[in-house]
């Protein structure tokens, strides 16, 4: 529970300037019972997130058995640097560096759904847009003057503001609204349509929602078992009930 807390507490100045960006959210609409998702959304993470932020409070080996990886499969396809298959997924980046680098190190990111919420997550890794006031080039709708790269800018493509957008912010801010993601244009296409973009960003943020709570499918179901029991308590309190009233009458 003190690492838990710890972690929150890390997660807190980095995430929370994200309340600059104040624009509508999309629904990811994620479903953390889809396997084949939470397994595209895991490979998505270890390829293209885990050099810079952790999950450490997610074993691969708990990853494996939830997601029905064999544990040869995971090994092969999921851990590179030599860990041992009971090691938390975590990587080798110095923090120090790592401030250096990015202004702030970059956060853990297994309680990110639970901090930020899922529609969260799944708008901002679709809402950058090119802004070369930005040290790395680009900023991003829900998460004003973003401290990162857009990793996936090779998937995606380059997104800028609309002119209409543009138009709007030269606004006094009074008379401003906030962005949403129908203010921007895809001026370069990249591998992927925005179609396939989206699922791959709904599958990622699936696997983060799953690491947030690996045990939330199970408990869903124990809690209708529960839900049941209580049923068939409540039915048998109540006949008992009414056999000893009907003596007192």
């Amino acid at each position: 529970m003190k690492k838990i807390i710890i972690a929150l507490l890390t997660l807190v100045p980095s995430l929370a300037l994200a309340a600059g960006g104040g624009g509508p959210l999309d629904h990811a609409n994620n479903d953390i019972t889809d396997k084949q998702s939470l397994r595209n959304g895991a490979s998505t993470y270890v390829n293209n997130c885990l050099g810079c932020h952790e999950l450490q409070y997610q074993r691969y080996n708990r990853t494996f058995a939830d997601l029905d990886i064999d544990e040869e499969e995971g090994i092969a396809t999921l851990m590179f640097t030599g860990e041992k298959v009971g090691d938390h997924m975590t990587n080798t980046m110095p923090k120090k560096e790592a401030e250096s680098w990015f202004g702030s190190a970059p956060p853990d990111l297994t309680l990110v759904t639970r901090f930020r919420s899922s529609d969260w997550l799944y708008t901002y890794l679709r809402s950058f847009y090119s802004d070369g006031d930005r040290p790395f080039g680009v900023n991003n709708i829900v998460f004003k003057d973003v401290g990162m790269p857009h990793v996936f800018q090779q998937l995606q493509g380059v997104q800028e503001l609309s002119d209409e957008a543009k138009a709007m912010l030269k606004l006094p801010a009074d008379q401003q609204r906030p962005l949403a993601n129908s203010d921007l244009v895809l001026t370069q296409p990249g591998e992927l349509t925005p179609a396939e973009y989206d699922v791959v960003v709904r599958d990622l943020v699936n696997f983060l929602e799953y690491t947030g709570e690996p045990s939330k499918v199970e408990r869903h179901r124990l809690g209708y078992w529960v839900l049941g029991f209580l049923v068939i308590l409540f039915i048998f309190s109540y006949l008992l009930k009414k056999e000893y009233w009907r003596d007192v009458h």
